[in-house]
């Protein structure tokens, strides 16, 4: 499970150091993905499996599935960390998430999110009322 924030930086030849605490699990191999609110996804290969699975579910019949799947395959990376934990971020998804050299990674249960600095500032403080006023929507009795 990953949850945390932190503050890496994006370097010159478009590396990013993982958090410490993410990466036994990520060791083996990662895949990069376009996600939404133009952010990127971080999955372990276990993860990424399991989702590959209930992908292929889905019927190829489904429009919205054919064009979901089509992004998001097209923009995955299959990526392994260097012994200094940094992991490289393809330009393709770079661009896609508007990544500076300051960024946020996040941990979000079963993936992590990298995000620019400024858009998840921005989004943060967007979505904090919104986030008091669902917790007993999601969670009942919490």
């Amino acid at each position: 499970m990953f949850f945390g924030t932190y503050t890496p930086r994006l370097d010159d030849k478009g590396r990013l150091f993982l958090p410490a605490k993410f990466r036994d699990e990520l060791a083996e191999g990662l895949v990069v993905t376009r996600g939404q609110e133009r952010c990127l996804y971080v999955w372990s290969m276990e993860e990424f499996g399991k989702l590959t699975e209930r992908l292929r579910e889905v019927p190829v019949t489904n429009k919205a599935a054919r064009d979901y799947v089509r992004m998001f395959f097209a923009g995955a990376s299959d990526e392994t960390p260097d012994k200094q934990g940094r992991v490289t971020i393809p330009p393709m998804l770079r661009e896609y998430a508007s990544l500076s050299k300051d960024c946020i990674v996040i941990g979000a249960m079963n993936r992590i999110e990298i995000w620019d600095a400024a858009s998840w500032q921005s989004y943060s403080d967007e979505q904090e009322q919104a986030f008091a006023d669902l917790s007993e929507d999601v969670f009942p009795g919490l």
